[in-house]
């Protein structure tokens, strides 16, 4: 069967022109999805009982974190997001520390006593936070939120404690 490209177009060449435009279209989603999106208007509600609504941190950099206390690099986490809370939280970090909604309660509370979590411990028992989040799944799964509401950072993994303080910094001294 004959190939059929206009005669000024081989079979190379067509390849090459599909390639880059594949490429385009890639380059194209890929700018669209590192625009900041604003964070969701969410409340938080810790295991303490406290209503937090994100919209009423504004001005501030927040961290949220969705973890579980089974997942090891949560775990792993914990003691860096301690140090980040101790070194800027007077500065205006707020973290929030959110558990998945298959995390039975008592073991959220027990860990965070017993690891004597000094920032806010919130519970998403229908997962509705983690829905308004973009539907998060893994763990850890860590967005840092700057001062005018947008997503500044959304990280699924462990992230990079030196990465992280150089953007709490530039967005405190924003």
């Amino acid at each position: 069967m004959p190939e059929r490209f206009p005669p000024s177009i081989t079979r190379p060449r067509f390849i090459l022109l599909a390639s880059l435009l594949v490429a385009l279209v890639f380059i194209t989603v890929a700018a669209i999805n590192r625009a900041p999106a604003k964070a969701p208007d969410v409340i938080f509600s810790t295991i303490t009982g406290k209503k937090i609504a994100l919209k009423d941190l504004r001005g501030k950099p927040v961290i949220v974190t969705f973890w579980a206390t089974d997942c090891p690099n949560c775990i792993k986490e914990i003691p860096h997001m301690i140090n980040l809370y101790a070194h800027y939280h007077k500065q205006g970090l707020e973290i929030i520390a959110v558990a998945m909604y298959y995390d039975p309660p008592n073991h959220v509370v027990t860990l965070t006593e017993n690891l004597h979590l000094p920032y806010n411990v919130a519970l998403d028992l229908n997962a509705e936070i983690a829905h308004a989040f973009g539907d998060v799944h893994l763990t850890p799964s860590t967005f840092l939120i700057s001062p005018d509401g947008l997503i500044a950072l959304q990280k699924t993994g462990a992230f990079d404690p030196a990465e992280m303080k150089t953007r709490i910094e530039t967005l405190l001294k924003g």
